[in-house]
């Protein structure tokens, strides 16, 4: 596969849906449903805040199972498969196996202390759901990746890079989203952590993703010229899901809304972000240790803020910017120490 020039916007994306994630989690605390599904739970919600959350929730999880496909076709241009597997199991599988056993019982342990409950070392996945699943699809997809890669300068490899160029191409990522929809039945389109919705919902983005980069200038040309249209659909499908269906339109409906706000940032994005600069080549390095130590100091930021006498607006600021820095700094007490960079998906220096 011919080399590419390196695609600053999509390093872009991948931090703007990491720094999402923060404010989603942050957000679910003042959710009156946040206990039930494992968070600190504020006793006076926000419930406000739930609109912009749900308008991103159907496109914020596909979009980085998007990003990272694209990851990984960059990734086989200079690799053969043993290489791309032996790097996705020190960058992916070894953070992961390592937040499951220490990462992820720590925010466990804040929760149980906060509730007064029974405290027992508790090795989950949480929010690392992601990680295992991307390294699965490399595993499952790396035979199809490859022999793309073989066939790339073939006709059968011209046909599937025009194909991601025009309306057929957004129309068959479009109906194999929908499909999903129909055959996995989810009870809620937006419910893809450790489900077997996010995993297939996952693996169809993954493979979109690689194509779209294996595709080269067509996909962008188009996403490019049609970026508002997008736009424009997709506000309207929020819309109607908001005031005519009280948030709880059917899963087809969200599937279609969701290619439509992924299309749209990667068109705006595309416009807009690709370029370089000194503030992204930190913020990329340090997205994915924090998503990775994120929630100890969410939880950590509830337990202390939460009991305060405070307006409730005032404690969501404050644990935002309590689980911003506090990641931050972690971040750059990790990134020095050498043994614990590969432990956070760093690469060693």
């Amino acid at each position: 596969m011919s080399n590419s020039i390196r695609r600053y916007d999509i390093d872009w994306l991948r931090v703007i849906a990491i720094g999402l994630l923060l404010i989603y989690h942050i957000t679910i605390v003042f959710q009156p449903w946040g206990v039930f599904i494992g968070f600190i739970q504020s006793d006076e919600p926000l419930k406000s805040l739930w609109i912009p959350m749900a308008m991103l929730n159907v496109w914020r999880i596909p979009l980085l199972f998007f990003v990272s496909g694209m990851g990984v076709c960059f990734a086989i241009k200079k690799r053969n498969w043993k290489q791309l597997i032996t790097e996705r199991a020190k960058r992916i599988l070894l953070p992961f196996i390592f937040g499951i056993v220490l990462i992820v019982p720590i925010h466990v342990l804040i929760w149980q202390i906060y509730y007064s409950q029974d405290l027992s070392f508790l090795p989950n996945r949480s929010h690392l759901w992601f990680l295992g699943n991307i390294f699965l699809y490399v595993i499952i997809l790396s035979p199809i990746f490859f022999y793309l890669k073989k066939i790339e300068t073939s006709s059968i490899g011209e046909k599937i890079k025009k194909l991601f160029g025009n309306p057929l191409g957004f129309l068959l990522i479009i109906a194999s989203f929908v499909f999903e929809s129909f055959i996995v039945k989810p009870d809620s389109f937006e419910m893809y952590a450790m489900t077997v919705h996010g995993f297939v919902l996952g693996l169809l983005a993954f493979l979109f993703g690689f194509l779209i980069i294996y595709g080269e200038t067509f996909f962008w040309k188009s996403v490019l010229k049609w970026r508002w249209i997008f736009l424009i659909v997709g506000a309207l499908l929020f819309s109607g899901r908001l005031f005519y269906f009280d948030l709880m339109a059917p899963n087809y409906l969200k599937a279609i809304e969701s290619c439509f706000w992924v299309f749209t940032v990667f068109g705006f994005g595309f416009k807009y972000l690709n370029h370089s600069s000194k503030t992204l080549s930190y913020l990329s390095e340090a997205a994915y240790p924090v998503y990775i130590i994120h929630m100890i100091f969410l939880y950590l930021g509830s337990y202390l803020i939460l009991p305060l006498n405070i307006s409730t607006m005032l404690k969501f600021v404050l644990i935002v910017l309590f689980t911003g820095v506090g990641c931050f700094v972690l971040y750059e007490l990790l990134k020095r120490i050498k043994f614990l960079r590969p432990l956070f998906g760093l690469k060693l220096k």
